[in-house]
């Protein structure tokens, strides 16, 4: 569709592209990233036409833009630029209307049902059409954006060619113009270049990225394969972080500040649990870094509070997200900065232990039910889900953990839980083999994120040796702690 190929140029005899090449694809979304100054803008305008390159050619469908006239490359390509202008006082309707200038054998003396039908169109997907009376003037920032990328529409190209189109967009109206462009995109065929300052939209949106730097083609690809760690903080010259986003196979950005507003270290131990009625809870002063399988904000995120609430065998698991939401707000914690999570077995007799290190410090904290203990590989034997029967398992750490240590720490405590169960000859009753688990076991890793740095958890790392020591030997004691109560 759009073919760029080894185009440098600027302004007068002064150089802001340098040999750029790309290539976009009929219903394809391109996303052309690089900060302030790298020549986004005239890249923009040399693709359109607005600017002609020293070198090199730009061809829409294997023609040369250079070879067709104003007319015939606006029908096959629209262009909005960063900034709009409006000289006069026009409608909305009438600024919308301009996009079908291309289409007229003279300006609008033959409007026709196929114009009215785009015009229209194009006002209801960009939410305009509630203005169309109204004079531009009488519009904000965003609402003339949005007026202007309604313009773009209905010009009906089939190349649309984009300079910052969220540019005063608020949050909603980012998301509904392009969630409407890329339904273009994906439904229609439609193929877009558009210039992106937020990373992260660009990342969600497009198929391919480009990442420019003074003039140049840094990167080209996938998102995945632009948007790299290092690649983005030598570009930006700014520390970022990646994540994966929660719905789409897509990476998402994370600005690391270089301010820290701590005067000393903060640490925690056991002093920070608390005990209420049917719960017990670790409370710190300040979040920590937490991965979890809990019924409450199971995940990786930040938090101060931990709750491990007793509940009745008869509890009703289908409601659990609403009652346990709840729960914590009648009991005064923040439903947005507690973890949660609930057993069987009363929360008092839970097992706390406390261990120093070389990092710092490790806090275990763990309670055990185990009447319905299970072996995992024999779990597909059984048709009914028993819930009753739970091992909560809290690790604390007073260190700083890489995310791969997080998860190898929940690696290290499973394994240490699986070995306690083993000494205690726990049984699965169904397979009479020695069982690993039961079959809602919550687990916790957390860490204060302050001290030294462990990028591994794994059971021979420092942190590793203690997770399994303080999690095996206090899974025996809360073990044994139930069977003494089963006893009674």
């Amino acid at each position: 569709m759009l073919k760029v190929e080894h185009i440098s140029g600027g302004y007068h005899q002064t150089p802001i592209i340098h040999d750029v090449s790309f290539q976009v694809n009929q219903g394809e979304f391109l996303g052309i990233l690089g900060p302030n100054g790298c020549g986004k803008s005239t890249l923009i305008k040399m693709i359109s036409g607005i600017l002609k390159p020293s070198s090199g050619t730009v061809a829409i469908d294997d023609v040369s833009i250079e070879k067709l006239s104003s007319r015939e490359l606006a029908k096959k390509m629209t262009v909005l630029p960063q900034i709009q202008s409006n000289a006069f006082s026009t409608t909305v309707r009438e600024t919308v209307e301009i996009g079908r200038y291309p289409h007229q054998s003279g300006f609008f003396s033959s409007w026709s049902e196929e114009d009215e039908k785009a015009v229209q169109k194009a006002m209801e997907l960009t939410d305009v059409l509630k203005y169309a009376d109204k004079n531009l003037e009488f519009l904000s920032g965003g609402e003339r954006q949005r007026v202007f990328i309604a313009q773009a529409l209905a010009q009906s190209s089939r190349l649309l060619i984009l300079d910052e189109p969220t540019n005063h967009l608020d949050i909603a109206h980012q998301k509904q113009i392009l969630d409407m462009i890329r339904r273009e995109v994906t439904e229609n065929g439609l193929t877009v270049v558009a210039v992106f300052h937020d990373i992260n939209l660009a990342s969600l949106y497009c198929d391919h990225l480009l990442l420019m730097e003074a003039g140049r083609v840094r990167a080209y690809g996938e998102p995945h394969e632009v948007i790299i760690d290092r690649q983005i903080m030598e570009v930006y010259d700014a520390r970022i972080s990646t994540q994966a986003h929660p719905e789409k196979p897509k990476p998402q950005m994370s600005i690391l500040p270089d301010f820290d507003e701590q005067t000393k270290e903060k640490m925690v131990s056991l002093s920070n649990i608390q005990k209420g009625d049917d719960y017990i809870a670790f409370i710190a002063d300040f979040p920590l870094k937490v991965l979890s399988s809990a019924v409450h904000n199971a995940g990786l995120g930040w938090y101060r509070a931990f709750i491990n609430r007793t509940v009745p065998p008869e509890y009703d698991i289908e409601n659990v997200k609403n009652e346990f939401l709840h729960y914590i707000v009648h009991h005064g914690f923040s439903p947005t900065n507690t973890v949660g999570m609930m057993t069987a077995v009363d929360t008092k007799k839970a097992v706390m232990k406390e261990y120093p290190a070389s990092f710092g410090s490790l806090i275990v904290i763990v309670t055990a039910g185990v009447g319905n203990a299970i072996d995992v590989s024999h779990a597909y034997e059984r048709k009914a889900f028993q819930p009753i029967g739970t091992i909560n398992t809290w690790v604390v750490i007073n260190g700083k953990l890489s995310d791969e240590a997080f998860v190898q720490g929940m690696m290290t405590a499973t394994e240490a839980k699986s070995k306690a169960l083993q000494s205690e000859n726990v049984m699965d009753k169904l397979s009479n083999t020695i069982a690993t688990g039961t079959p809602t076991d919550s687990l916790l890793i957390a860490a204060t994120q302050q001290g030294e740095y462990m990028q591994y958890a794994g059971p021979l790392t420092e942190v590793g040796k203690m997770i399994g020591k303080g999690v095996y030997e206090a899974t025996v004691e809360a073990i044994q702690i139930y069977k003494r109560e089963m006893e009674q």
